[in-house]
């Protein structure tokens, strides 16, 4: 049965559509070959490869005609370093100068792994603490940022703690004469910079908190009452400067209105010094101020930036991304857009000053948080060499700039979206949508409209459009409502087309201007949202006798939400058919756009339609799409091959026991898998590959509680 995506697929066995393809990525090459460094000679000297994050490699060693010849080199496990509390692990590692470097358990201790054995050479574990024992992203560091400081290797890592140490590539000991001592027990008295003073010092309720008598106690950090601070995603090293990124906890996990703000601030990479700090949530007099209205600037924090960092160290600019701020699904206590939320961020790395900014989605009360690194590479548009940045989003929309000057480069417009009826509340009355790339998804376009609507049969389709009668249906965007709503309606209905993409990033070829994500479609009903009526309760996990048991501030009205359960609801608020979702399945999906032109090259499903809806009562006798399988896939770009596998372990559960394990060599111009190799347990967040001593390695990050090897490498060779 034909779905809405195949009109997105280009056949590869159609002689002509194939060789024009070819033949235009080939003339893409010749203009686009040149990277941006961090590949060169065989490395892979940043999380995503190169400085632009585009997880690809020129190596070409491992090709389509041997790759089903490779053989497990090594398998690294992640368990024996300590208890893997989240044994989903997001840290793909560096290889650079002839070393593998990564972070392992919740402790973010930094190994040193020999390339050709698997063999841990070193390891360096920070000293516990208060503060990171504190902590709710411990588990959660994607890796270290490698420099070289007079001919000397360097790591650099941020801890849970939120401690910035500089490590000797060769030894993991601290650099001698870096940073500043640390009144703390077990910390080295050089190598290590306590980021916290840096941060808070011309912050004004810290600065309040000092006045009143307030004193700052470095094994336990921020006084809870004030705010907590923490990191996910390592520093980025561009041209000497290290820029340190900010965590916190998730904002739709906080009660409170105040936190911290993620400012994102700059460190000598010779000596530790801080050099800078951009403030996320403007001060009087600052572009963008005005967006806090309410004065919510003064109490406003959170602001991370959960994703790793990219860079173009030729134009001097380091390019980040924001989440939303305090009290994620209400927004009546900081009305306005609230930048720079929400936004792509293009920083001097010598200053810090802003050179240009977009904001991706304003006032974010959906979860909608940048959760992937902007992606560099150059474009060859109408005739004319762009230098890039593509940025994909939760939601399954693509935006595209220029990277020197912020420019997007196909027009992106305002479009209105539903508005809030919750008493107090605010939602900004439009929301950016590109005009190119298509999304991910049409869907997000018109929501859950009859163009989506499962139709396997027609029965089935009458049952789900009188369901979805009584909901009023939307896109993007769509606003819990609350309880005594007095609508005609139950609820409203919003849809994604991209889905959590921090485990599965997108991939990038800047030899020929294709980029690859991973996406799948899902609707549902918010839950409803109830007044607190003022009260801003603290969270008892993270309250100790150092907070002094005061209270955050609290406004005259915030929200909480409730969850909108209906008998035979989905999870997502919806009621299901027996079980079958309401719409079309596409539950895995891998789609190429070639960001030359904006246009989608192939769309096809990762994996098969899982046996309970292929074998489904309602369905008998139904001949149904294949809508992929469990899980998402992840993959990366080497020479001519798309290198992907499937991630099937989430939350400590194996979608599918039975599933082969597979690491696939896909023909990155159709998609179609040309050869496989065995796995010894679920992919896993990345990969990455490297030449060593003449031979090309792959590594696959695995692991699963079920599976085994939670936390783990394996990495493969030719015989």
């Amino acid at each position: 049965m034909k779905t809405e995506l195949r009109r997105f697929r280009i056949d590869p066995l159609v002689p002509c559509l194939a060789f024009a393809f070819a033949a235009f990525t080939s003339s893409a090459a010749a203009v686009l070959a040149q990277r941006l460094p961090g590949t060169e000679n065989g490395e892979w000297r940043y999380l995503g490869g190169d400085a632009g994050h585009t997880r690809s490699s020129p190596l070409d060693q491992i090709n389509a005609g041997n790759f089903a010849s490779l053989e497990q080199a090594w398998l690294w496990r992640g368990d024996n370093f300590g208890p893997n509390l989240d044994y989903f692990s997001r840290s793909t590692p560096i290889y650079v100068d002839g070393m593998l470097y990564t972070v392992a358990t919740p402790r973010r201790q930094v190994v040193a792994i020999d390339p050709a054995t698997g063999e841990t050479l070193w390891t360096f574990r920070e000293p516990e603490t208060e503060r990171y024992l504190r902590s709710p992203r411990q588990a959660y560091g994607k890796g270290v940022a490698y420099a070289e400081v007079d001919g000397r290797g360097v790591i650099y890592i941020t801890t849970p703690g939120f401690f910035l140490w500089a490590l000797d590539a060769k030894t993991g000991l601290p650099l001698e004469s870096w940073g500043a001592p640390v009144p703390l027990d077990g910390f080295s008295q050089t190598g290590v910079v306590d980021l916290i003073p840096d941060l808070v010092g011309d912050w004004g309720r810290w600065q309040e908190y000092i006045a009143g008598g307030g004193t700052y106690d470095p094994g336990h950090g921020i006084p809870r009452h004030l705010g907590m601070v923490t990191s996910s995603a390592p520093p980025i090293v561009v041209n000497g400067v290290v820029v340190v990124l900010v965590g916190h906890e998730p904002a739709y996990g906080q009660t409170r209105i105040e936190n911290v703000p993620g400012d994102i601030m700059g460190f000598d990479a010779r000596t530790g010094e801080h050099l800078w700090k951009f403030h996320v949530i403007p001060r009087p007099g600052e572009l963008g101020h005005e967006t806090w209205e309410n004065d919510a600037w003064r109490f406003s924090g959170n602001m991370a930036s959960w994703a790793p960092a990219s860079a173009d160290p030729e134009l001097g600019l380091v390019y980040l991304v924001t989440n939303a701020s305090t009290i994620q699904s209400y927004t009546g206590h900081r009305p306005g857009h609230n930048l720079f939320g929400g936004s792509v961020l293009a920083l001097d790395v010598r200053t810090g000053e802003r050179r240009w900014h977009f904001q991706i989605h304003h006032s974010d009360q959906w979860n909608y948080d940048l959760p992937t690194p902007p992606m560099l590479m150059d474009l060859m548009v109408d005739g004319r060499r762009i230098p890039g940045l593509i940025q994909y989003t939760k939601q399954g929309l693509i935006f595209a700039f220029n990277r020197e000057t912020g420019e997007p480069i196909w027009p992106i417009v305002e479009r209105p979206v539903m508005q809030t009826q919750v008493p107090g509340n605010y939602t900004a009355p439009t929301q950016p949508y590109p005009t190119r790339p298509e999304p991910a998804d049409p869907i997000v376009l018109s929501g859950l409209t009859e163009e989506f609507v499962i139709d396997y049969t027609p029965e089935l389709k009458r049952e789900a459009l009188e369901i979805l009668s009584r909901f009023r249906v939307g896109g993007l965007y769509v606003p819990p409502l609350p309880i005594d709503h007095g609508n005609d309606y139950v609820n409203n209905v919003g849809c994604q087309g991209g889905g959590n993409v921090i485990p599965h990033p997108p991939v990038a070829d800047p030899t020929t201007g294709m980029m690859y994500i991973s996406h799948t479609r899902n609707c549902s009903a918010p839950s409803f949202m109830e007044p607190t009526g003022g009260v801003d309760v603290d969270d008892p996990n993270y309250a100790t006798p150092q907070d002094g048991g005061a209270t955050p501030n609290t406004t005259p009205t915030t929200g909480t939400t409730v969850a909108a359960w209906l008998p035979g609801s989905s999870g997502g608020g919806l009621p299901t058919i027996d079980g079958l979702r309401l719409w079309k399945l596409m539950d895995n999906q891998l789609s190429a756009f070639q960001m030359n032109t904006g246009e989608r090259a192939w769309s096809l499903p990762v994996g098969e339609t899982p046996d309970w809806i292929k074998n489904h009562p309602r369905l008998a006798g139904v001949d149904v799409h294949n809508s992929g399988g469990a899980g998402w896939s992840i993959q990366m770009v080497m020479g001519d091959l798309l290198v992907q596998t499937r991630a099937l372990s989430q939350g400590g559960v194996l979608y599918e026991p039975d599933a082969p394990l597979e690491l696939h060599a896909r023909d990155k111009r159709t998609g179609e898998i040309l050869s496989s190799v065995p796995l010894p347990a679920p992919g896993q967040y990345g990969m990455m590959t490297y030449m060593h001593q003449g031979k090309q390695y792959i590594v696959v990050q695995i692991g699963s509680i079920h599976a085994n090897f939670p936390g783990s490498l394996v990495a493969f060779t030719l015989p």
